[in-house]
């Protein structure tokens, strides 16, 4: 058995017909396809044949939700952490191509490096990079127990907080086009700890195969 292992697992699409940037917004939940998405991350992870010791999710609606196919596969109980949570932004509850068009709205647009329209991009990888290294801890410590190599944690989360993390580790700027950012819906980034630094070990995309029919990508 490999070293313990972080999965980094995204949510999967969320029904919204009326295309709102909902972010931290309550009451948006998964679409029949999402949830077939969701199914398809813990069918991805059982295959691996890893030991899982704990999954650990968003406390949105949409996260707890694509949790749940995980923790049922491996007989855990959904545990939360609000550091996963979706970043916030000042264009949440709009539908972003109107709300881009609106002169009020563009002083919030003035600093992209920050970004000035929401939570710093430094804020968010502290706070996910701590959530990561205490999911390793745990995961660790575990492994000890059992007298074993390695024991596994996935933590279900967003987009931008995942790709955050994936370029704090990488060594790259946060500075980035939301539409190329390598995090699908239900897409799985992992990592390793190795000499106390977190190292990305793989990517995969086990929705792909939905993603022609997503009309909801819920991403800004």
């Amino acid at each position: 058995m490999a070293a313990s292992q972080v999965h980094l697992v995204r949510h999967g699409e969320v029904h919204n017909p009326d295309g709102i940037l909902y972010g931290r917004m309550s009451g948006f939940h998964l679409s029949e396809l999402g949830r077939a998405m969701a199914q398809s991350a813990a069918d991805d992870l059982v295959a691996r044949d890893r030991p899982v010791i704990a999954v650990i999710a968003s406390p949105l609606q949409r996260t707890q939700e694509s949790a749940a196919p995980i923790a049922q596969a491996y007989g855990l109980t959904i545990e939360t952490d609000a550091r996963l949570i979706e970043g916030t932004n000042r264009f949440e509850g709009t539908v972003m191509s109107r709300a881009l068009r609106n002169p009020i709205n563009w002083p919030w647009m003035v600093n992209p490096l920050r970004p000035s329209w929401g939570e710093a991009y430094r804020s968010i990888e502290e706070r996910m990079l701590a959530a990561i290294h205490d999911a390793f801890d745990s995961a660790e410590a575990a492994a000890r127990g059992a007298d074993s190599a390695g024991s596994d944690v996935v933590l279900v989360g967003h987009q931008l907080p995942i790709w955050v993390a994936h370029l704090s580790v990488a060594g790259e700027r946060f500075l980035h086009d939301p539409r190329e950012r390598r995090c699908s819906l239900s897409s799985i980034t992992s990592f390793e700890r190795r000499g106390g630094s977190l190292v990305e070990v793989g990517y995969s995309d086990p929705a792909s195969a939905l993603a022609a029919d997503s009309t909801d990508v819920g991403a800004v």
